[in-house]
């Protein structure tokens, strides 16, 4: 009989995952209304057209904002990706040389305290 491992969540974790998520669909949506909301602009400046071509052109124009917007964002998250990265070197050689500064000093600290005890002996 084999046992299941048991997966231990952590709920602070868990709630700001489900938190990151909500907030994500809840910019998303915010996104694409407003691209519909440009598309009726766009289609009230064009009196000319027909409603089924004003539909049209809204639909095609909202598209485009949003293929704009999801290439936008998939820019971004790439860089900060990137970005990520980069600040974790920066960090990684900055701690490292932090240590460095410390143990040095303990080093010259601990040299002098010694030299000084034995040459007050």
């Amino acid at each position: 009989m084999t046992r299941r491992k048991e997966q231990r969540v952590d709920p602070d974790k868990e709630s700001a995952r489900g938190m990151a998520q909500m907030e994500g669909y809840l910019l998303w949506s915010a996104e694409v209304e407003e691209a519909r909301r440009l598309a009726v602009r766009f289609t009230d400046e064009l009196p000319w057209l027909t409603t089924t071509q004003c539909e049209d052109v809204a639909r095609v124009y909202t598209a485009d904002r949003v293929a704009a917007s999801r290439a936008m964002l998939a820019r971004i998250a790439a860089r900060s990706i990137e970005l990520r990265g980069e600040y974790n070197d920066r960090y990684r050689r900055l701690r490292a040389r932090c240590v460095a500064a410390a143990v040095v000093t303990a080093g010259a600290v601990s040299g002098t305290c010694t030299a000084l005890t034995l040459l007050t002996r």
